[in-house]
């Protein structure tokens, strides 16, 4: 098989799975809008003003002390938009909008039928908070005293350069009665909004939804829909975290695994939904007291920190079914860019690399096109002495490609090793924060979004014309088959319009490349022959 059905068979690849990632985002953002009318939720009583504000060096965080819950985080380190002055905002509190954490120890042993409407008001010294340079840490402990005398004591611990939050529950028990409790935290968010606050092109549409890993799951995804339509999580596990991503961000919840917990999402109002953990019933006996510990990540999804902080969490770094691939490349791709400080020329390095690895298998891909050229008069010849018998022509031709040691098919390996490849790329460019705003050269600021002005698609699409230009024509290819392979670069051209421009320019290079060998390699063939 020649370079031009090559192309014509990866466009074709390329197309049906463009069609399927649109299908299963247009799955994940799908909202049915049900009604619970026994729970509601007045959002102006998220409004409250007795807030206190926390700043380190990534983070600037609004908690309300009434019921010490985390309403608003300000990522310090990622703008909001490319050129915005304002910094990204993960979680937030609107008229319309809410995603935010819920956490405490509640004296009872069934959390499930608790709605605790009735949040504890803590008290706290100080309102403004600041994690200074030359500090190893920074302490806020809220404190809670019960109408029977029982002391709690919630503790949000922050460390420098640090996006998991540690949270540390103290109860005093100061009564002469053994007390029950249970400590637990979760994640709301509300659905309907998304749709809009996700409208980037379909190209870049990644998973936004629950996720969770257990003892028994590395990690599994829980859609939105799934909890609107109450089919609900309840799973027990001692090790593992529960969380709501979206593309390049995360919040999750690390309960202690020293203990047992239970995993659980439930709906709330129209179209709130919510994850979370609960322990199990933890005694503290009279006149004595316990310490409870769970951790929070809220921040960007970098893979080394999340590996480190608890296992899988670095998962949520969703590269597909390709992630074998996308891992090792963003590895390499990382590599280089601590070289030369640049990703976009780090794409041009490592497109050079797996080019420069791929070079034996396109050198066969030119012998055996090369081979099939040659033999194309013989081929035209069984044809002709056998148009009446199909099945006696392919069996000559057969024989004939045994006899000249030529494989027909072999001038796809090239093309069907590059495809696994194209794709883990695309996985790892819309996954990895450290490629969001990273910029390129003059226009390209962001090399995880689309060419604005389009240059480098329309390169792109160019460098494909010109492969097809000079690739050496099969005398066998009818007219429709040829006209076909020239329509591909232009329906290429159309989808990497709106891809991101890391990726294009991944392909531009590789084309490039392609163009460079192919002369290289005919060269020397024509040489051999003189």
């Amino acid at each position: 098989m020649d370079l031009q059905r090559s192309f014509f068979v990866f466009g074709m690849f390329f197309i049906l799975f463009l069609i399927w990632e649109i299908w299963k985002s247009s799955l994940n953002v799908h909202v049915n809008q049900l009604t619970h009318k026994n729970y509601e939720i007045n959002l102006k009583n998220y409004h409250s003003e007795n807030n206190i504000f926390i700043t380190t060096d990534v983070f600037h965080i609004k908690i309300n002390l009434n019921g010490g819950d985390i309403e608003k985080v300000q990522l310090l380190n990622f703008k909001n938009t490319l050129n915005s002055p304002d910094p990204f905002v993960l979680l937030d509190i609107k008229d319309n909008f809410l995603y935010h954490t819920i956490s405490g120890i509640t004296e009872t042993n069934n959390f499930q039928k608790n709605s605790f409407k009735k949040k504890p008001t803590y008290m706290v010294e100080g309102k403004f908070f600041k994690l200074d340079k030359n500090k190893t840490e920074l302490r806020i402990p809220l404190i809670w005293i019960s109408n029977n005398g029982i002391k709690f004591v919630k503790t949000f611990i922050f460390k420098p350069n640090s996006y998991d939050i540690k949270l540390e529950y103290k109860i005093y028990n100061n009564t002469n009665r053994n007390i029950d409790v249970v400590m637990f935290g979760g994640l709301r968010q509300t659905i309907s909004m998304l749709n809009n606050k996700n409208s980037e092109n379909i190209s870049l549409q990644t998973f936004r939804g629950a996720a969770y890993s257990t003892d028994n799951l590395k990690y599994e995804k829980y859609s939105f829909d799934s909890i609107l339509k109450k089919n609900n999580l309840n799973v027990t596990t001692h090790n593992g975290w529960v969380a709501m991503l979206q593309q390049y961000f995360a919040a999750a919840w690390i309960p202690d695994n020293t203990q047992t917990n239970t995993f659980y999402t439930t709906k709330f109002h129209d179209d709130i939904a919510e994850i979370g953990f609960y322990s199990n019933v933890i005694h503290v006996e009279p006149h004595s007291q316990k310490i409870c510990i769970s951790k929070l990540w809220i921040g960007p999804k970098i893979q080394e920190k999340m590996a480190v902080l608890v296992p899988n969490l670095d998962l949520t770094i969703d590269y597909g079914f390709l992630w074998f691939l996308s891992q090792p490349l963003f590895k390499l791709l990382k590599f280089l860019n601590n070289i030369v400080r640049n990703w976009g020329t780090s794409i041009i390095l490592i497109t050079l690399i797996m080019r420069g690895i791929m070079y034996p298998l396109t050198k066969f891909q030119y012998q055996t096109m090369n081979k099939m050229k040659e033999l194309q008069p013989k081929i035209d010849k069984i044809k002709k002495d056998y148009s009446d018998d199909k099945r006696k022509a392919s069996e000559k031709m057969l024989l004939l490609y045994k006899k000249e040691k030529v494989n027909p098919m072999g001038g796809c390996v090239p093309m069907l090793i590059q495809m696994p490849i194209f794709l883990a790329l695309y996985y790892m460019l819309v996954s990895s924060v450290e490629l969001r705003h990273a910029p390129f050269i003059l226009w390209i600021k962001d090399l995880s979004s689309q060419d604005p002005y389009y240059v480098l698609p329309i390169l792109m699409g160019f460098t494909m014309f010109l492969i097809q230009h000079i690739t050496p024509n099969n005398n066998s290819i009818d007219s429709i088959q040829k006209n076909i392979a020239y329509i591909v670069p232009v329906i290429f051209t159309l989808f990497f319009l709106w891809f991101p421009s890391g990726l294009v320019l991944y392909y531009i290079v590789s084309n490039l490349v392609t163009i460079i060998q192919q002369k290289f390699i005919l060269n020397r063939f024509s040489k051999i022959k003189i």
